[in-house]
């Protein structure tokens, strides 16, 4: 993490550390003007409104800078407001200008309007500025200067573990048991202990401790947030007492995390701390956080975000530029360092046509995807043009710059247009506000002009035509492997014989049409090759997509009218990014029909994603390992790998949230679509998608109907008043953080252990090597999951140890 000292009076202090009361940009509003700056001379008040004032980049050598791709402008502007002549200076601005001469060789200093952490990354920076406010105690400084130079949001909401949905209820006795230890925290208690008895009611299918009706001193002894004894036994419960129950534990299992997180929120300046039940990070950062324009006491500079969140891409859809970067650079942003940027291709990506009737917005983004990814775009942008463009609303945008990251882009932009500001009205935005923004976009060249002849010179132009795209999934193994939906049922045959690889499972040929009976709640059920156990619409990429969510809303209305059920073994769920998707859900009356099928909304935040699936019935698992069998999971999410849902889950596929239906209504992905039914209505008769597939005048009515101001204003209001769980919860009201030295979880890193207050410079560092040579798609989720922990790593032996845990993991 980006560390940072400060001398006493009179001393020298580090270039890492800026201390509010001298930080440059935190003032009146001339001081939201570097001193020094060279290009002051660019300053002018806005228009249609003299109070505003605000740097007019677009007269900084006028016909280069009309050449310049809209996202290269909004870099440009970034770096000519921060021009200090020390950090920033004026030839890097001049590199921007020059941008199509001097991209992928130069690098810039880039400092964002603000900063988005999430949960995972929230901890580490949040206790290093804690950790700061510490040092600067030792030295006889005030800690109360310690605070982020740059505005910072921290999303509490992004990594959820499933303990409880309608047809699988958690562990009894489970998930909030912390150690039963004697070593408990007097500043920061953890959670309560649940009782341990247990619930299993005498079912024969128990095979643990619990039929005996004892407990041993060890099953007490065990890393909060494990089954107790039991973890197979699941009651069901009703909704939405699922979702309360899992929000509860949630609470309970995080509550050192949660306790620490609003001690910031009252200790820190310029942090907004959004509480739990909200939304995940990158949807709350859309729909609540994202201005288009800031504005910081009169001065008017374009929005732009730099957030630890592989999803904050999203935001570029609604013209903010939008980069994912790791927690040490977002630290040093939030100490108002920039980070330094390569100046980047920019890719053209010009769109034309329109989408057909069955397509929806996934079908657009996996198209984009596979087209993208053929591109090498690896560190390079994208900015979207073209007819085409108008054709897609901002939500469409927002979904397919959110998958840049599979298509190796750094970057997908859309620019800001009429669309766009339309959205923003419609989305509760008043209109005094909406002029502001306007004339701004226009005065700095920002907004597209639809009637606009003039077209950025980029790197290199691809084209799309919208009119080609057809519905496709992605899988069996990885994201990038697209097949269209008319196809599946070929290719997924394709797949059992190819030898084991990047797609292939290698299944006997005189094996690939076995079928397996197993018995299921008294119920016998035959199991194949391409069997459906989950289906699951996650949080990570469509859920703020409101046609799409309709569409599966709408199918799934029609399902149930037509007599068709999904098998109750499959595991289906519903984990919305934010409450607003609810809303729309619940006030077009689709989401009772979710319900009846089994997308239940069992929290907001990653789950399946992460690996954090509530386990399979036993009597599956076994049947699919006895078999051989390749079973199958459908996620409507961005991203999969083999084996990193469930361990006897062979293929996954990502499809857009009405397929993931389709899907588990059929039971199976070795089906075709076109041809086959999905099953029989209450005559008898058989039921194909197309009998129940809702037509894009459908969806679009009620889409029109429902996206009204009413919906995000409901959520503001939401995160404004906060909740109950968050407003009654203790935390310190000190101004530095009472640590627990007992704690494995929340600790004070050794980083100012020795500061002085003249530093020592840094020492040399000498034979340093690689850590980790690694080869294609191996990922953080293979190298550290941020679901389940193996109760026989080295990680799990640790905690187990120390028999003190307040730890937001599973153990397996």
């Amino acid at each position: 993490m980006a560390t940072a000292g400060s001398g006493g009076d009179g001393e020298t202090e580090t270039s890492s550390l800026h201390l509010e009361a001298e930080w440059p940009n935190l003032g009146d509003k001339k001081r939201m003007i570097s001193s020094g700056n060279p290009f002051e001379y660019l300053v002018e008040t806005l228009v249609c409104s003299p109070d505003k004032t605000f740097f007019n980049i677009s007269k900084l050598q006028g016909t280069e800078y009309d050449a310049l791709p809209y996202c290269i402008r909004v870099v440009l502007e970034t770096v000519v407001r921060n021009c200090d002549g020390v950090l920033v200076k004026e030839d890097d601005a001049m590199k921007v200008l020059k941008w199509n001469t001097n991209c992928e060789c130069q690098e810039i200093p880039f400092l964002p309007a603000r900063v988005v952490l999430q949960d995972f990354t929230g901890i580490p920076a949040m206790v290093d500025y804690a950790a700061m406010r510490d040092a600067m105690k030792k030295l006889d400084r005030d800690p109360k200067l310690v605070n982020p130079a740059c505005p910072t949001d921290l999303i509490v909401d992004h990594s959820l573990q499933l303990d409880f949905t309608k047809c699988s209820a958690a562990q009894t006795g489970s998930t909030a048991s912390s150690i039963d230890s004697p070593r408990q925290s007097s500043k920061l208690p953890p959670a309560k202990p649940a009782s341990t008895k247990s619930h299993c009611r005498g079912q024969s299918s128990c095979k643990g401790a619990c039929d005996s009706g004892s407990t041993s001193q060890s099953s007490r002894e065990q890393i909060e947030n494990t089954p107790m004894l039991c973890p197979f036994h699941l009651q069901p419960i009703p909704e939405p007492e699922a979702a309360l129950k899992s929000l509860e534990l949630e609470f309970n299992r995080n509550k050192e995390r949660l306790q620490f997180f609003k001690w910031c929120s009252k200790a820190f300046k310029n942090v907004t701390v959004i509480p739990p039940e909200t939304g995940t990070v990158h949807q709350v950062n859309l729909e609540y956080l994202s201005r288009l324009v800031m504005e910081k006491e009169g001065f008017l500079y374009p929005d732009s975000v730099l957030g630890t969140d592989s999803h904050t891409t999203m935001v570029n859809g609604l013209g903010i530029l939008g980069l994912g970067f790791g927690g040490i650079e977002s630290e040093a942003a939030m100490l108002g360092i920039p980070i330094s940027l390569n100046l980047p291709e920019v890719v053209g990506c010009e769109v034309t046509g329109s989408v057909s009737q069955l397509s929806t917005s996934i079908d657009v983004v996996l198209s984009i995807t596979k087209h993208l990814r053929q591109a090498d775009l690896s560190g390079r942008f994208v900015e979207f043009f073209g007819e085409g463009v108008s054709q897609l609303s901002v939500v469409d945008r927002t979904t397919i710059a959110n998958m840049c990251p599979e298509y190796g882009a750094t970057v997908a932009f859309f620019p800001v247009d009429q669309v766009t500001l339309s959205h923003l009205k419609q989305t509760g935005v008043d209109e005094q506000r909406l002029r502001v923004f306007e004339a701004y976009m226009k005065a700095v060249k920002l907004l597209k002009e639809e009637n606009s002849t003039t077209i950025p010179r980029y790197s290199k132009v691809l084209e799309i035509n919208l009119n080609t795209i057809v519905p496709y999934v992605s899988g069996p193994k990885r994201p990038q492997d697209r097949v269209s939906v008319t196809d599946m049922k070929k290719d997924f045959e394709t797949c059992l014989n190819e030898k084991v690889g990047s797609r292939g499972f290698h299944i006997p040929a005189e094996r690939q049409k076995l079928e397996v009976s197993v018995t299921y709640k008294s119920s016998e059920y035959m199991l194949s090759h391409g069997s459906v156990l989950i289906a699951a619409v996650i949080s990570c990429t469509n859920n703020c997509n409101p046609s799409v969510m309709l569409t599966a809303g709408l199918l799934a209305k029609k399902a149930v009218e037509a007599g068709l059920k999904v098998k109750p073994y499959i595991r289906t769920s519903l984990s919305p990014g934010s409450g607003t998707v609810t809303h729309y859900l619940t006030a077009s009356g689709v989401l009772p029909f979710l319900n009846q099928l089994g997308f239940d909304i069992f929290g907001y935040g990653c789950s399946r994603c992460v690996s954090n699936t509530n386990p399979l019935p036993e009597e599956i698992v076994t049947a699919i390992k006895e078999g051989d069998l390749v079973a199958c999971g459908v996620f409507s999410g961005n991203k999969h790998f083999e084996g990193s849902r469930c361990s006897c889950i062979r293929a996954n596929y990502l499809a857009s949230p009405p397929l993931v239906v389709a899907y588990a209504l059929a039971g199976t992905v070795n089906i075709d679509l076109q041809t086959d039914a999905l099953g029989f209505n209450s005559r008898g008769e058989k039921v194909f998608l197309r009998d129940i597939w809702p037509t894009r005048e459908e969806v679009l009515q009620v889409e029109e109907n429902l996206i009204i101001p009413s919906m995000f204003k409901e959520l503001k209001i939401k995160i404004e008043k906060q909740n109950t769980r968050w407003n009654l919860l203790d935390s310190p009201e000190s101004t530095l953080f009472p640590w627990d030295l007992r704690s494995t979880y929340i600790r004070s890193p050794p980083f100012f252990s020795r500061l002085d207050k003249v530093p020592a410079p840094p020492p040399a560092i000498e034979r340093a090597h690689v850590l980790l040579y690694l080869g294609d798609s191996v990922t953080t989720d293979h190298i550290s999951p941020a679901g389940s922990i193996s109760r026989t790593s080295p990680a799990a032996k640790y905690l187990i140890q120390r028999k003190y845990v307040l730890l937001s993991k599973h153990f397996m």
